[in-house]
């Protein structure tokens, strides 16, 4: 049985986790978790779950759950998360939104904990640092997110995995089964095929307008300026040590196919399904076994697809694909620079995109303010080489306060 710890347990990827454990009690228990503010929600989990430990995003909020829960050991704040990743688990699932995530991987990392990622974050920000020690302490990283879920799956016994240094250059073909390109794919998110000016007067309410999954306000934000997917490249660059030159951005509104790899003899290998976060998040929890998460299939025609499984034949669907158009969606680039500028550069767009979606949900910036500032913000910043989690913070926090200054 593992034994499972849930930074970020009352979002939408630590709620789909818990249903995942509710339905497979023999395989997971659960040890610690932690939420920031929806303390009435993370009650019922320790009712239910009965964990250890669990943190919470004030001391006052600690003193709430205290004085209900007088048994159980709990932390607060930023400093509260390194602590409780600090407990004995065998993986650790890191759903936590932002810059927040990096310090408590980094800790779990450091004492052997396997890592289900779903916190784009910790590998935009602290991609070699993370993974070097990754590999130092021969620790997996799981991907949750939907796309490098399937990345992880199609590399699979075909040269690579997550921290695997799956790419091979060409010429070193010997040395295992190399990728040629990873096919990144996006759903476009509420604007695709608006124009950029179009776009000055966006509203919050039409940004987290999603047609296709059902996500928290500040992805919800990235997805719809685009800068998911910019993260989610700088992401994959570092999972799979593939360099951003081999790495593809594929608008696919249906959301079907979920990623794909083309290998160097010209085969392409997708994953596919609906749109579900519980397969990756399960397949993470889980590896290297899948879980039971569909009825067994009878074999009749007419049962195909009514248990929620994937039917192409009755649903009719026409898979579409086609290229980003980055003059619209500007913060694709924005990512593939900060890569390519290396060291700092991602921390700092990171850093300067996190302040900005805060912003534009708080209704104090236009959604076009979110690209043209990180842009502004880049440009004025100095690229610098942070080597330690405490660095990489001191940058975050340089960036967003650049950011800041700009708009005034």
């Amino acid at each position: 049985m593992k034994k499972v710890l849930i930074l970020g347990s009352t979002g939408s990827i630590g709620t789909q986790a818990l249903e995942i454990i509710r339905n497979n009690k023999d395989k997971f228990k659960v040890c610690g978790l932690t939420c920031r503010s929806r303390i009435a929600d993370l009650m019922e989990q320790i009712r239910e779950f009965e964990p250890e430990a669990v943190s919470v995003g004030n001391a006052e909020d600690a003193a709430k759950v205290k004085a209900e829960f007088p048994h159980l050991e709990i932390y607060s704040g930023d400093e509260g998360l390194v602590e409780i990743a600090k407990m004995d688990c065998d993986i650790v699932l890191n759903s936590l939104m932002g810059i927040s995530g990096l310090a408590p991987t980094y800790e779990a990392i450091s004492r052997g904990r396997d890592i289900a990622l779903a916190n784009k974050e910790t590998l935009v920000a602290g991609g070699k640092l993370i993974t070097d020690l990754c590999r130092e302490k021969g620790v997996k990283l799981l991907p949750v997110d939907s796309e490098h879920s399937a990345i992880f799956q199609c590399l699979e016994g075909n040269g690579g995995s997550a921290c695997g240094r799956a790419y091979r250059e060409p010429d070193k073909a010997t040395l295992g089964r190399p990728i040629r390109r990873i096919l990144l794919t996006a759903s476009g998110g509420p604007f695709r095929g608006r124009n950029y000016d179009s776009m000055k007067g966006v509203t919050v309410e039409q940004a987290l307008n999603h047609p296709n999954w059902s996500m928290g306000s500040k992805i919800t934000i990235d997805s719809a300026t685009m800068m998911n997917k910019g993260l989610e490249v700088i992401e994959a660059r570092w999972l799979f040590d593939v360099p951003a030159e081999r790495i593809d951005v594929h608008v696919h509104p249906e959301s079907i196919v979920h990623s794909m790899v083309e290998f160097m003899d010209g085969s392409v290998m997708a994953q596919m399904g609906l749109p579900d976060m519980k397969i990756p998040i399960g397949l993470a929890l889980n590896y290297p076994d899948r879980l039971t998460l569909l009825n067994e299939f009878s074999g009749k025609d007419e049962d195909r697809g009514t248990d929620g499984s994937l039917d192409l034949f009755t649903t009719g669907h026409e898979l579409h694909f086609e290229k980003a158009d980055r003059k619209v969606f500007r913060c694709i680039d924005l990512a593939y620079r900060s890569l390519a500028e290396g060291g700092s550069a991602p921390v700092v767009m990171n850093g300067a995109n996190e302040e900005l979606v805060a912003m534009f949900l708080a209704g104090k910036i236009g959604f076009l303010d979110i690209p043209e500032t990180i842009e502004k913000v880049m440009d004025r910043f100095e690229v610098s080489q942070p080597k330690s989690v405490e660095e990489i913070l001191a940058v975050d926090i340089e960036a967003r306060a650049l950011a800041k200054e700009i708009l005034g």
